[in-house]
C-alpha cells in the first residue's frame, strides 16, 4: 500500500470515529466542531491559513475555511462534515470504526462524505512547497444533511471567493453540473370531530386530506407536463406524499390531520412560485369543504442547481474524467457556492447508492484516481 494510501486510511479512521450526526430531530442532532477542529489542525500543519465560522450560538456547529496562497481566483475543494443518523444494529461492523474488507472501507460517512477530505488533503500535499499563483481553499461545512445552515451562512457572509469549486459528494468521480431543488411541506387540515353515527355532527379532516392528496397528485401530473428535462433519469419534477397523521378512533369523525410531502423541481424554476400555486390550491379545497387548511414549510428550500455546459469548469471536468457532465436528483450545497460567484460542479469518490444506509463504504480503487484527478484541477486553477 502506498504511503499516501496509509495516510488516507489513518485520517479517515479518525474522522469516522468522531460522531457528527445532523438531524431535524433534536434527539439525534449533534455538533460537527470536533471534526472541523481536527481538519483545521491537519491543514494548519500544512501551511494553510485557518478561519472557523461558527454557525450556531453555542459554537458546536461550524464551517472551516482553510486557504493556501492568496489573491483572486483559485479553487475550492468543498465537503460537509456531518452524517445522517444511523441504526448500529443494522451494520455488520461498528459504524464509527473504519473497517476494511472486500477492497472496501466501511464506516459512517466513508463515502458521504468524510472520505473526500483525506483524498483532497493527499492531493494538496504535492503542492505545499510550490508557490501558488492563485489560492487553494478547503471548505468543510456543517449541517448539509439537515438544514444546510453551514452553506447558507457562507453565502450570507459572501465567502469564500474563488474561480471554481468542486463539491466532493459521491458521484463515482463523474462530474455533475445539475440537480433538482427540494421543498418539504406540511399541510394541516382542521375539521370538526363528532360521533361517527351521524356525519352531520362533524366535518372529517381525513376526508379533507383525501381531497388534498388527490389534488396534489393531479398537480404532480401538471408539473410533469409543464417542466421536463431529459438530462435527468427522472426527467420531471417529483412530488412524494411522505406521511400522514390524524384521527384517534374508528367511531369518531376525525377533527384534525396533517400530511407531509416533498417536491423536487427541475432547474430553471422558482420554488416560491410553486409554493404560491400550492397555497392557492389548498385555499380552494378549504373553501369547497369548509375546512381550515394551512400549509407550512418543514425546511428552508434548497434551490435547484445548474452549471452551464459550456463553462470552463464543466469542459475541464469532462476532459479530465472522460465523462459527460450529468444531472442527479439529490440536492447538494452547490447552489449556495454558486451564489458566491464560483463555477461549481459536484464530483467525488464513492457512489451515492451507498449513502444513507447501513454498511456504507468507499471503494479502495477510488482513492488514487480521485487524488490524481484533484491534482490536475489544482494545477489548472492554482499554478
Amino acid at each position: 500500500m502506498a504511503q499516501s494510501d496509509k495516510q488516507v486510511l489513518a485520517q479517515l479512521s479518525q474522522l469516522i470515529a468522531i460522531p457528527s450526526v445532523s438531524s431535524t430531530d433534536p434527539l439525534w442532532d449533534q455538533g460537527n466542531r470536533p471534526v472541523v477542529d481536527l481538519l483545521a489542525g491537519w491543514l494548519a500543519d500544512m501551511g494553510f491559513n485557518i478561519e472557523i465560522q461558527e454557525v450556531c450560538a453555542t459554537g458546536n456547529k461550524a464551517n472551516l475555511i482553510a486557504t493556501l496562497g492568496s489573491g483572486p481566483g483559485g479553487l475550492v475543494l468543498a465537503g460537509h462534515t456531518d452524517t445522517v443518523p444511523f441504526d448500529e444494529g443494522r451494520w455488520q461492523s461498528d459504524p464509527l470504526n473504519l473497517s476494511e474488507r472486500d477492497q472496501r472501507l466501511y464506516g459512517l460517512g466513508s463515502t458521504d462524505m468524510k472520505g473526500f477530505f483525506p483524498l483532497a488533503i493527499a492531493a494538496a500535499s504535492q503542492f505545499i512547497d510550490t508557490p501558488l499563483q492563485q489560492p487553494l481553499i478547503f471548505l468543510a461545512t456543517a449541517d448539509e444533511e439537515s438544514s444546510m445552515n453551514g452553506a447558507r451562512a457562507l453565502a450570507a457572509a459572501g465567502k469564500p471567493k474563488a474561480r471554481a469549486a468542486i463539491i466532493g459528494e459521491p458521484t463515482s468521480l463523474a462530474p455533475i453540473r445539475m440537480h433538482k431543488g427540494i421543498m418539504m411541506e406540511a399541510v394541516s387540515i382542521t375539521g370538526k370531530a363528532g360521533h361517527s353515527s351521524n356525519p352531520l355532527l362533524g366535518n372529517s379532516a381525513l376526508e379533507g386530506a383525501h381531497a388534498v392528496m388527490s389534488d396534489l397528485m393531479t398537480y404532480r401530473g401538471e408539473l410533469g407536463e409543464r417542466y421536463t428535462n431529459e438530462l435527468f433519469s427522472v426527467p420531471f419534477p417529483t412530488l412524494n406524499l411522505g406521511c400522514i397523521h390524524g384521527g384517534d378512533s374508528p367511531n369518531r369523525i376525525c377533527g384534525r390531520t396533517e400530511l407531509h410531502f416533498d417536491l423536487r423541481m427541475t432547474p430553471g424554476n422558482d420554488n416560491a412560485s410553486i409554493r404560491g400555486e400550492l397555497q392557492q390550491r389548498m385555499a380552494n379545497i378549504a373553501q369547497q369543504h369548509s375546512l381550515d387548511i394551512e400549509m407550512r414549510s418543514l425546511i428552508q428550500d434548497v434551490p435547484s442547481f445548474e452549471q452551464p455546459a459550456d463553462s470552463e469548469l464543466v469542459r475541464l471536468a469532462e476532459q479530465l474524467t472522460g465523462h459527460t457532465a450529468e444531472a442527479v436528483a439529490f440536492a447538494t450545497e452547490a447552489p449556495f457556492l454558486q451564489q458566491l460567484g464560483m463555477d461549481t460542479i459536484v464530483m467525488g469518490p464513492g457512489s451515492i447508492d451507498r449513502a444513507h444506509q447501513p454498511d456504507e463504504y468507499l471503494e479502495l480503487d477510488q482513492i488514487q484516481p480521485c487524488i490524481s484527478l484533484l491534482q490536475q484541477f489544482i494545477r489548472h486553477y492554482c499554478l
